[in-house]
């Protein structure tokens, strides 16, 4: 397989971001030949739009916030029932696809740090596309969710069945906590984790390995789906960082 002309992240603010590093590590790792690491500094839509179609060839991005929901309406992609958003994106010989890895990277994650979803229960602020993705993923994986209102409640979904109104959590996490390094709030549980990161974190960091595990489902899912056997391990890639 071969390398896009670019591979890197979209959203506000992304100048924090060591997306474009991971895609050079995975890459790398692969043999890939390096594409050019990108940051697309995009508040909107339109901003979007009108910095993408200035890059001519192929093209793979992970996108942020606000970016999870707008673009994917004018692509016609199709979103996972419930989530309702697309955190990945491939633009390949001007054809784009798309995919959701928020929740399967949470789960990569929690299993790296020694939590097993199945039979656990997770304590979540938010209801935003992250917490949708996350929901959707520990309940099919098993797990229980206790959640707790943020700015914004966590809407009725294929996850309905795995609701707690209480119950003594085993992990939490405030989806809700500014980016680029924001605090959360306190969630009673045995262990609270954080997905949001800035320069100063490091591997060990749980946000920092959510990170690393969602990039890597998305080369799993999307961007090299026909040859998983070269893609490197959630271990090895953390030992790049």
């Amino acid at each position: 397989m071969d390398a896009p002309a670019y591979w890197g992240v979209a959203g506000y603010p992304v100048s924090h971001s060591i997306t474009p590093k991971l895609f050079s590590i995975v890459g790398g790792a692969m043999g890939l030949v390096q594409a050019e690491q990108i940051f697309v500094e995009a508040s909107s839509e339109g901003e979007f739009y009108s910095k993408v179609e200035k890059l001519d060839g192929d093209l793979w991005l992970s996108c942020t916030s606000p970016l999870k929901h707008s673009p994917h309406s004018r692509l016609g992609l199709q979103r996972p029932q419930g989530v309702n958003a697309i955190n990945q994106l491939m633009r390949s010989n001007g054809v784009w696809k798309g995919a959701s890895t928020d929740g399967s990277g949470f789960i990569s994650a929690c299993r790296h740090i020694g939590i097993e979803p199945s039979g656990s229960i997770l304590r979540m602020r938010g209801g935003g596309s992250a917490a949708r993705s996350i929901a959707a993923a520990w309940s099919s994986e098993g797990g229980s969710i206790i959640p707790e209102i943020g700015r914004r409640k966590l809407v009725r979904g294929p996850w309905d069945s795995s609701i707690l109104e209480s119950g003594n959590a085993d992990i939490s996490i405030d989806l809700d906590s500014a980016p680029a390094g924001g605090q959360s709030i306190d969630l009673e549980s045995d262990m609270q984790v954080s997905i949001s990161y800035n320069e100063s974190s490091s591997k060990e960091d749980f946000a920092i390995i959510m990170l690393a595990a969602q990039h890597l489902e998305a080369w799993h899912s999307l961007f090299a789906s026909k040859a998983e056997k070269k893609i490197p391990s959630l271990e090895d890639v953390l030992s790049h960082l």
